[in-house]
């Protein structure tokens, strides 16, 4: 296990990057998802768009978040300048986000319909439909990370 760790360590890099940045950002949509509807009532359901802007603010959270972590601990620097890297990270992170936001919707309308009760937990529909779009949209990033912006 050690050598398939240390042979991976790129892949569990991000995959410890990638899960303190979606607790970051699950963290603060569970935030955002109950606080915003008591200032902006139309956050649950805006013309069909379940929690838009707490889905937003939140993938904002951690689009940041893996950012840094990223440049820190996962990825060297590749061929561009910092401020282009940033860029390309940002602009990357911007496509995400609608296809995050795509994925939510999908989840949170066709499968995910109720909540789930884990004993000593309960996982509402909306949590696992924002985990579930992480999940899926995180392969795509570190696809496009890896090889467009930090060059493989």
């Amino acid at each position: 296990m050690r050598e398939l760790l240390i042979k991976q360590k790129q892949i569990a890099f991000f995959i410890l990057a990638g899960a303190l940045s979606a607790a970051a950002e699950i963290g603060s949509f569970k935030v955002f998802s109950v606080f915003l509807p008591q200032i902006f009532p139309g956050e649950y359901n805006f013309y069909g768009i379940h929690f838009p802007l707490s889905n937003i603010f939140s993938t904002g959270v951690g689009i940041f978040t893996n950012y840094f972590l990223s440049i820190w601990f996962v990825f060297q620097r590749g061929k561009h300048s910092k401020k282009r890297e940033f860029a390309y990270f940002m602009g990357i992170s911007v496509l995400s986000t609608f296809v995050s936001l795509a994925c939510f919707q999908i989840f949170f309308r066709i499968f995910y319909l109720e909540h789930i009760d884990a004993g000593i937990f309960v996982f509402s529909r909306e949590i696992l439909s924002k985990v579930s779009a992480i999940l899926l949209v995180s392969v795509l990033n570190y696809t496009v990370k890896k090889n467009i912006i930090f060059n493989g």
